[in-house]
């Protein structure tokens, strides 16, 4: 019988108050400040035509930039794994750069850069390519935060993929992208789809780089996030706690998927 490892208990117990008083608390007080609601005022506070509105932008942009950074994600994988080049290093280094830069340093820059009289924006405006102060800016920030989810997530698999199992392919005919779409891609998908949930659910809560990008006008460019400070500095708790409650409803199905993708993954790995 394998013994535990000296130190346990209390190193379990002091994760234990860490986790109870970092993540437990705070999501009890926040329930509990819904709890004193009833579903009528609850459902009045959640479900306003304004509130509906910042889902579905918060929701849509979210699942579009997750889209967006899965596809990104394997390819710049793809390129990191497969070929060697100049400042490789660099480039694998600058993934991980949404990780240590604050978010509102990102949304900055991007609102600075594609204004009208911006770097980038100065080309793109008299184009009626708009990445600034709209819904495609809070897309543009959302795959800058959750690229490196998506990279992670797919270049461990393909440096533990099987060399031999693509010569096979391509001594049986196959071309190059039948021996892609038939033998590698498969093998990505369920690392892919990891790296897609992990990106939404970062999404769905980023607030510092998209208020930078968008002007927070509602039923436009309000965010829910936004909405939920926008509710506080009203003073009204309740109605902030509420729409609180349904982003942290949502986080934790997320969480769910992402736990049962996880499981799928290994599985299919093994």
């Amino acid at each position: 019988m394998m013994r535990v490892l000296p130190g346990f208990r209390s190193s379990l117990t002091l994760a234990l108050m860490y986790l109870t008083a970092m993540v437990v608390v705070p999501l009890v007080a926040c329930v509990a400040t819904v709890s004193s609601l009833t579903f009528q005022e609850f459902w009045a506070a959640v479900w306003t035509p304004r509130a509906r509105s910042a889902y579905a932008l918060t929701f849509g942009a979210s699942f579009a930039s997750a889209a967006i950074t899965s596809g990104l994600g394997i390819l710049l994988a793809w390129v990191l794994v497969r070929y060697e080049f100049p400042f490789k290093r660099v480039l694998d280094a600058l993934v991980d750069l949404p990780f240590a830069l604050p978010t509102a340093v990102a949304g900055l820059v991007y609102s600075s850069l594609y204004v009208e009289n911006g770097w980038l924006g100065r080309f793109l405006v008299p184009l009626d390519i708009h990445l600034a102060y709209s819904r495609s800016a809070i897309v543009l920030v959302l795959v800058f935060i959750g690229l490196p989810f998506s990279v992670r997530t797919v270049q461990p698999v393909l440096e533990s993929f099987d060399v031999e199992t693509e010569e096979a392919a391509h001594s049986l005919g196959a071309t190059r992208w039948q021996t892609f779409w038939r033998v590698i891609l498969p093998a990505l998908i369920p690392a892919t789809i990891t790296g897609f949930a992990l990106s939404l659910a970062r999404g769905l809560g980023e607030y510092g780089s998209v208020v930078f990008v968008s002007n927070n006008r509602p039923f436009e460019t309000e965010i829910a996030p936004q909405l939920i400070v926008q509710r506080l500095q009203e003073f009204h708790y309740r109605e902030a706690a509420s729409i609180a409650v349904v982003l942290l409803a949502a986080s934790f199905t997320l969480l769910l998927v992402i736990n049962l993708l996880e499981r799928w993954s290994k599985r299919y790995e093994a």
